[in-house]
């Protein structure tokens, strides 16, 4: 029943997000060093790892139809964890995202695996789950438009948005 509520709310969510654009923002620093320009009256906007300008942190890609966080994106993993401890009052938000193949359903599914899959990973690493939510945008927000294993390899990710400093 519970994961029937969930599902009822991912479709929801999809539908109220799934037509807007992505904002990218180029970001104040191109040396990753310095203060990123993020403030509370922007966060969300553009200030994520997919328009890297989120204090550094990294996108993490995934296989197809898996949540398993493999090869370089296990290192992109362990940087992020150490931004996040450098900056203890930094809050973020993981949203999983999917291909364009599969159902909404499946993907919404999918989606959640693979954010709850990067918090699990954070929280191993000493940051408190209190600093992180998750949500599932399944395949409704591509950053790469088109098919084709190129495009689908963008699109099968879980990306960080600054919620809070």
């Amino acid at each position: 029943m519970k994961n029937k509520k969930w599902l009822v709310l991912g479709v929801m969510l999809v539908s109220l997000v799934g037509c807007s654009k992505k904002q990218t923002v180029a970001p104040e620093d191109s040396t990753g060093g310095g203060d990123s320009g993020i403030s509370d009256s922007n966060l969300g906007s553009g200030n994520d790892s997919d328009s890297n300008n989120a204090m550094g942190l990294g996108t993490i890609r995934f296989p197809f139809d898996s949540s398993e966080i493999v090869g370089e994106n296990r290192e992109i993993l362990k940087r992020n964890i150490e931004i996040l401890k450098e900056n203890p009052s930094l809050q973020v938000q993981v949203e999983g995202h999917c291909d364009e193949r599969g159902g909404i359903q499946y993907n919404l599914a999918l989606g959640e695996r693979r954010a709850g899959a990067v918090k699990v990973e954070l929280s191993r690493g000493g940051i408190a789950g209190s600093r992180i939510t998750t949500i599932s945008m399944g395949k409704e927000k591509p950053i790469a438009m088109g098919s084709g294993e190129d495009v689908w390899t963008q699109n099968r990710r879980a990306n960080f948005v600054i919620t809070s400093r």
